[in-house]
């Protein structure tokens, strides 16, 4: 079973966190409010808000040969002051 959330680690992902803002990849069919609960379970921190951005798929083309890179759903994670996630 796949996890319903994982940390998104990339540069600009990264960043945010000075200003106390996570990302996550999240399944996509998950909603804010799951999210929220998730987060609370998992890291055992009270987010403020959810933002949450549908990633679309993208088409790639190799040679003569057409397919897609599949989208996904991030979640932008906003906690309270003083709370932070460690990054493995």
């Amino acid at each position: 079973m796949k996890p319903l959330i994982k940390l998104h680690t990339t540069e600009k992902a990264l960043t945010g966190q000075k200003l106390n803002k996570y990302v996550f990849k999240v399944d996509s069919d998950i909603n804010k409010i799951s999210i929220a609960g998730e987060i609370k379970k998992q890291y055992k921190v009270k987010p403020l808000s959810v933002n949450v951005i549908n990633v679309p798929r993208k088409s790639k083309k190799i040679g003569k040969t057409q397919g897609f890179r599949p989208g996904y759903k991030k979640a932008v994670v906003s906690l309270a002051p003083g709370q932070t996630i460690e990054i493995k």
